[in-house]
């Protein structure tokens, strides 16, 4: 969010926020505030990490912010780990 487009930043956001009370929070009754994070930090990397979208052609966020970003920086070294 950099102040250009921001009304633009808000609808990603509240999409967001939307899909997470609907798909993870109205359905379950967590007893502690433990609980809740833990539920909500697993939907985020479930919604990150495999969840397919469909603006992306199905594939999941992370998938296709990698792939985007090997295209447009080739040349740069990548340093793997182990």
């Amino acid at each position: 969010m950099d102040g250009k487009g921001r009304f633009l930043d808000n609808i990603f956001i509240e999409r967001l926020w939307r899909t997470l009370k609907y798909e993870c929070v109205y359905l379950h009754a967590w007893e502690t505030g433990s609980e809740t994070k833990a539920a909500i930090r697993k939907w985020m990397t479930f919604y990150n990490h495999q969840r397919p979208h469909s603006a992306l052609g199905g594939k999941p966020p992370v998938l296709a912010y990698w792939q985007r970003n090997d295209i447009n920086q080739p040349d740069q070294q990548v340093q793997r780990v182990a």
